[in-house]
């Protein structure tokens, strides 16, 4: 098994607190209200939204994807961080083994922020990752998060 990090840095005008809590806190409810074609819904197979909870995502009609099981590892709401692993999913391919994700969301001096984003695909063997799959996979998460951002900015006491 081989491991490939890629890392993704997205500014933001939105307090770091406030995106936090949007991006990691509600986004179970939160993405699916503003990006239905994305992701469907998030149900809970196990836990209470902490560390240890298992969740699967049932991706919208937009997506190639029909659903991702993933496992929270880490969540600290004071130093605004989060990693959670998908373990299980058509998005894995049949040939990566898991996708971790820690995110950082850092304040800025602007009173915005920084999403600061690695990803680490742990491949099944020598499996070589497709780089344009890599490409489209920070695109997607980008315009999510970008999304969330527009939604903040037009609803202010979100």
């Amino acid at each position: 098994m081989s491991a490939i990090t890629y890392d993704v840095e997205i500014p933001s005008s939105i307090p770091a607190a406030k995106m936090f809590k949007a991006v990691v806190l509600e986004a179970d409810t939160l993405i699916p209200k503003i990006m239905p074609q994305a992701i469907k819904n998030v149900e809970i197979l196990e836990g209470d939204g902490g560390v240890g909870t298992v969740k699967i995502i049932h991706f919208g009609e937009g997506s190639q994807y029909k659903s991702a099981k993933h496992r929270v590892d880490a969540i600290d709401t004071e130093n605004l961080t989060h990693s959670y692993t998908i373990v299980e999913g058509d998005a894995l391919a049949g040939v990566i083994e898991s996708i971790t994700y820690h995110v950082k969301i850092v304040p800025t001096e602007d009173g915005g922020c920084i999403c600061k984003n690695r990803s680490i695909y742990h491949t099944k063997g020598d499996v070589e990752i497709n780089e344009e799959k890599i490409k489209e996979g920070k695109e997607k998460a980008m315009q999510m998060f970008k999304a969330i951002e527009a939604y903040l900015q037009a609803n202010p006491h979100a």
